[in-house]
């Protein structure tokens, strides 16, 4: 099993910001996925058969970048399918009165979402997007060895609190065990 089939099937946030990096992979290796073959998979001791899959995915995605012109910037629908399904949990355990620990998770992790907004110059209303971006930037700044200041720091940590919940009853709900009524 690849990283992204376990990932979807065991924690849907951490499957999301992964498939955020492999399409910003896929984009710094100039959509090729030869290149990628000879300096990601090849070395990586799956068998042939699997490198194969794993390039052939990689084909896929950026077959489907170049269709919906994502080959620059922005992210692929499926991906965007992810964040949809995710809104509309969210909504309904903010709705839910079984919830009180998901809504307390929301409501500390909110000023730093307000916050992240304004910085940014912000004008959605996509709070997990924007909770999203946040936990990527932060991820890429330590990838990058960059400091990440204090207030930041606390922001992560009620964010990824919030969004870890989340995930946790995405799971439960894709199960039909989570309890709303």
């Amino acid at each position: 099993m690849f990283v992204q089939e376990d990932l979807r099937n065991k924690n849907i946030a951490e499957f999301l910001l992964y498939m955020w990096q492999v399409e910003d992979m896929l984009r710094a290796a100039g959509l090729d996925s030869d290149r990628l073959y000879e300096t990601v998979i090849k070395g990586s001791g799956r068998s042939q058969q699997d490198c194969l899959k794993w390039k052939q995915w990689y084909d896929d995605l950026i077959e489907m970048m170049r269709t919906e012109g994502k080959t620059e910037h922005g992210h692929l629908q499926i991906n965007e399918n992810v964040l949809v399904l995710l809104e509309d949990l969210h909504a309904r355990l903010l709705d839910s009165h079984k919830q009180p620990e998901y809504r307390d998770l929301y409501y500390k992790a909110l000023p730093f979402i307000v916050e992240f907004r304004a910085r940014n110059h912000e004008e959605s209303n996509e709070e997990l997007r924007d909770c999203f971006n946040l936990l990527y930037g932060v991820w890429m700044l330590k990838l990058q060895d960059k400091p990440v200041s204090a207030g930041t720091a606390q922001a992560v940590q009620a964010v990824s609190a919030f969004i870890s919940k989340l995930a946790m009853l995405y799971k439960e709900d894709k199960a039909g065990t989570l309890d709303l009524e």
